[in-house]
């Protein structure tokens, strides 16, 4: 058996938590989790929001974040401690030997520098090569992951890409100094299905070539099936289920892991193609300041009431830029947009109070989204007291009845979005919009960072609040599946233009045009080797430009 390039025995994660009022209380993150992995192997961890994998994945750096405090059992990487070793023995293997790619690539890079400066810099800083070395190592992992014009790419600042394009870049980040273990968490969660396909691809293929070990947090096991050797289930900060990829997949034994692998999709009820459209959008088109070119190109669609319209392409098709226009925060170039009978104000200030009111949106970045600074019962309680007036008691009472509704509890409104979890923040960021009581919610990659059965739960929550209440969603993605789920009209976008629009049945049904079969063939399936199968397939039946890059 070969050594373990990474050993955990019986870890304990603890932090404190500090309620209003009362005595400071330990609370038990994870709790005598072990485990193993060789050089060049990857282990999948598998959980819901709050199971404690993000947790696990930075111990492995001797690293705890928030306050979190490693109090027992031992983490060993080469044969060296990590729980107790000295700052500088830590300082030495982070960003060296151990790397790190996080969930959310927004939060992750400077703004004010360029890329490339970045994606080098610990390469550099720790002397793992020179700085025109690593730059050529940074060029040749751009174009391993599929990055556009990769001699160049490093040139651009975070802003001048796409979040897919900013998300392999991290992954490059994390590649360039030749770590001997790479944590990667949730590093496809916010790409589209065609983008996370090149870049699994790479991955696998980057950790085959190098030799390089793997943690691979997910909450999505039909990904984790693509590239893990081995996984490990994990529930409330303990181990559920340990073993083989094949055995996890095909033959669980736990019943919280067989829930995990049957997660089903629930029926939708009929909606009357007669009624008025609560959104209309004729002939819109947007540019960002400073290009001369059109960025959405004459954009033509409308949502009934209480149905929802999912807008479905891979990362810069014009999904989220469309979102911008439709909140007023970025003003069409051409074109207008209709909401409930009355012609909105282009941009943002000069719509009513009633209209930011009654259109809310989710955004897909929750850790960009909410003030650090501030807890979860003012998040949620802002609009409620700036659209009603809530105050004192009654406010808290709605912020209360807010969290049961997203299954957080009462608990958590006391705790500031650091004590969260990537899911637990986004459902914070979904009662905020809830807590307005709008007519339209679009919706952003809302279910984007949560493991299958919380989003099945986030789902059903918001079509019980459609059938309930009558909202309408817009719903931008890039997951077939729950497409599949919420949709009763589908958009589909490529480069800024509808190139499919109409009834689910009908958009989702054959036959399809180049683009819309490369998004159905891209949704990965709980099957070992689905990844090679379907690249094979890809190359055989579509033509070479509509491949992914990285595949």
């Amino acid at each position: 058996m070969a050594e373990a390039l990474l050993e955990i025995k019986d870890l304990k994660i603890e932090a404190t938590s500090y309620p209003p009022g009362e005595k400071p209380q330990k609370i038990t993150i994870v709790n005598g989790v072990s485990l193993t992995l060789e050089e060049g192997k990857v282990l999948g961890l598998i959980g819901e929001s709050g199971a404690g994998k993000s947790t696990i994945g930075l111990s492995a750096m001797g690293y705890g974040r928030g306050g979190v405090r490693l109090t027992g059992g031992s983490i060993k990487l080469n044969g060296r401690e990590m729980r107790r070793a000295p700052g500088k023995v830590l300082r030495s293997a982070r960003g060296a030997e151990v790397t790190y790619v996080a969930q959310s690539a927004a939060a992750a890079f400077n703004p004010a520098r360029k890329l490339m400066d970045q994606v080098i810099e610990s390469t550099v800083k720790h002397k793992r090569m020179s700085r025109s070395e690593a730059k050529a190592r940074a060029v040749d992992l751009f174009t391993r992951l599929g990055l556009p014009d990769p001699e160049t790419f490093g040139n651009r600042y975070p802003h001048q890409v796409s979040g897919g394009q900013l998300q392999r870049a991290m992954t490059a980040m994390a590649l360039c100094p030749k770590p001997d273990l790479v944590v990667f968490d949730e590093p496809t969660t916010a790409l589209d299905v065609t983008t996370q396909l090149g870049v699994l691809a790479a991955i696998k293929k980057a950790i085959r070539d190098f030799g390089v070990a793997a943690l691979y947090i997910t909450h999505d096991l039909a990904v984790v099936a693509q590239i893990a050797d081995d996984i490990m289930v994990l529930r409330g900060g303990e181990t559920v289920e340990y073993g083989t990829c094949d055995q996890i997949i095909n033959h669980p034994q736990e019943e919280y892991t067989q829930d995990l692998v049957s997660a089903i999709n629930v029926e939708r009820r009929e909606h009357d193609p007669d009624e008025k459209p609560v959104l209309t959008l004729k002939e819109i088109s947007a540019r960002y300041r400073g290009l001369d070119f059109d960025v959405l190109k004459n954009i033509n669609m409308e949502v009934q009431p209480g149905t929802t319209l999912a807008i479905v392409g891979e990362s810069g098709s014009g999904k989220s830029t469309l979102a911008r226009v439709l909140t007023g925060l970025l003003p069409p170039h051409t074109g207008e947009i209709s909401f409930d009978g009355e012609v909105l104000s282009p941009a943002l200030k000069g719509r009513s109070w009633q209209n930011l009111q009654e259109l809310q949106m989710i955004y897909q970045m929750a850790d960009v989204a909410m003030n650090p600074r501030q807890t979860v019962g003012t998040i949620i309680g802002r609009p409620l007291e700036f659209y009603f007036g809530m105050k004192g008691k009654e406010k808290r009472k709605r912020v209360i009845e807010l969290l049961d509704r997203i299954e957080l509890g009462e608990e958590f409104i006391d705790r500031y979005p650091a004590e969260l979890s990537g899911g637990q923040k986004q459902r914070v960021c979904i009662a905020r919009a809830l807590a307005a009581e709008p007519k339209l919610i679009i919706c952003d990659e809302v279910t984007s960072a949560l493991d299958p059965l919380v989003a099945k739960g986030i789902l059903k929550l918001l079509r019980d609040l459609q059938l309930k209440d009558g909202v309408t969603y817009i719903f931008i993605t890039h997951d077939i599946a729950a497409v599949r789920e919420v949709a009763d009209t589908i958009a589909v976008m490529y480069q800024g233009e509808v190139v499919r629009y109409g009834g689910k049945q009908e958009v989702l049904s054959p036959p399809f045009d180049d683009y819309t079969e490369l998004l159905m063939r891209s949704v990965p399936e709980m099957r070992i080797g689905w990844l090679e199968d379907t690249l094979e397939l890809l190359e055989e039946h579509l033509p070479a430009s509509a491949v992914p890059e990285g595949a």
